[in-house]
């Protein structure tokens, strides 16, 4: 069946995105401005950022019916070939309605020992909703955080139309693969997310898979994007590249701050340090993945020896950031620290170990927005009020 209501794809529909891209087949949402993809050239930052993790589209209907139209493109890897599409969350009036698959689209194949790619192209699916209560409701709909997605055409059986801004804070967050939401069942139960819906505030999750190393561009971006509360969540993926040393990552962490205060001088801004990686706490990087056992394992392959030459651990990482920002706090206010170990430390990993060794499984993301949520956007906290 044809749904009879068809309404453009416009920016007042789409929450989340940083830019919109007219594409082959329709607009295809970016987490970075193209001036930015053209600084960052390396292609799993490429295809991080065009992951529309938090990128939701967002309206207003009394549609009984809805379907969006989209060009999905899938990841998977060689060796782990297989299972479903990712998950399209429908939330309305904030609660989880339900998911749905986008079928058809196109599959990236990347080859983890050799980083080469193979991109084989398929056709427009449909994502389809059915028997939603006929009556006026606000409508999220969340696109999934794996995959590329382009959009094509959104079908409703009753008007659609825009939600007006209702004054709630915006919370711009950047991260690494765990805040992207690596290994969480969809973009709507991320740990972002599940904060921020519990927070009551607009997220803009700049989590960028593998690929959260301080660069400039990132930085001037977020620097750039209007925002009333800024998160960064800094170090794991310093480890995992064994990207550079303890000399140079004090400095990038000032300039990264010294940027982001240019467009947000008094905003509220919280450095949180990694969460607990038994593998790195005290073992440098870099680390690899291994695929021995049927699934993904990572494994650190550094010498801990090497610490005392400034290679960077886990355990290193907090205490340098920690020392950051004790000492900028004394000029900046609103500068605030939390300690990752806060989020998902001993208790948590006794409780929920990370499956992979770097991520943390759909209960834990759960678990590390709650303890977010009270511990940053409740009372004391540093997005409180």
């Amino acid at each position: 069946m044809t749904l009879p209501v068809t309404t453009p794809i416009t920016p007042d529909l789409v929450r989340g995105a940083i830019e919109l891209e007219r594409a082959g087949r329709g607009l295809r949402p970016h987490r970075l401005p193209a001036w930015a993809r053209a600084q960052g050239t390396d292609g799993r930052l490429a295809l991080a950022q065009a992951q529309p993790s938090g990128v939701r589209l967002v309206f207003r209907t009394r549609a009984a019916a809805i379907d969006l139209d989209v060009v999905a493109t899938k990841v998977t890897y060689v060796g782990l070939e297989g299972g479903t599409g990712a998950a399209y969350d429908l939330v309305v009036d904030g609660q989880l309605e339900r998911r749905a698959t986008a079928p058809g689209g196109n599959l990236l194949v990347i080859d983890l020992a050799t980083a080469s790619t193979d991109l084989r192209r398929g056709a427009v699916g449909t994502v389809r909703f059915r028997g939603l209560a006929p009556e006026t409701k606000h409508v999220e709909l969340w696109l999934p955080y794996t995959e590329l997605t382009e959009l094509v055409a959104l079908r409703t059986d009753a008007p659609v139309e825009p939600v007006a801004d209702d004054g709630r804070r915006v919370w711009l967050h950047h991260g690494s693969s765990i805040s992207q939401g690596s290994s969480a069942t969809s973009s709507s139960t991320t740990w972002p997310a599940l904060a921020a819906y519990a927070g009551g505030v607009e997220l803009v999750n700049l989590g960028f898979a593998g690929s959260a190393l301080l660069d400039p561009f990132v930085a001037r971006t977020m620097r750039d994007t209007p925002a009333d509360l800024v998160s960064l969540k800094i170090g794991i993926n310093l480890v995992n590249h064994d990207l550079m040393r303890l000399r140079a990552f004090g400095p990038a962490v000032h300039g990264f701050l010294d940027t982001v205060r240019e467009g947000h001088p008094t905003t509220p801004l919280l450095v949180v340090s990694p969460l607990l990686c038994p593998a790195h706490e005290d073992v440098p990087g870099p680390s690899a993945p291994d695929l021995t056992g049927g699934g993904v394992r990572f494994v650190a392959l550094g010498d801990p020896a090497e610490t005392t030459a400034g290679k960077l651990t886990i355990r290193a990482i907090r205490a340098e950031l920690a020392r950051i920002v004790r000492e900028r706090a004394g000029d900046d206010p609103q500068l605030h620290y939390l300690d990752g170990l806060e989020l998902y430390g001993p208790t948590e990993h006794a409780e929920l170990p990370l499956p992979d060794q770097l991520h943390p499984d759909p209960l834990t993301h759960q678990v590390i927005g709650g303890h977010f949520a009270r511990l940053v956007f409740g009372p004391g906290g540093a997005f409180s009020g």
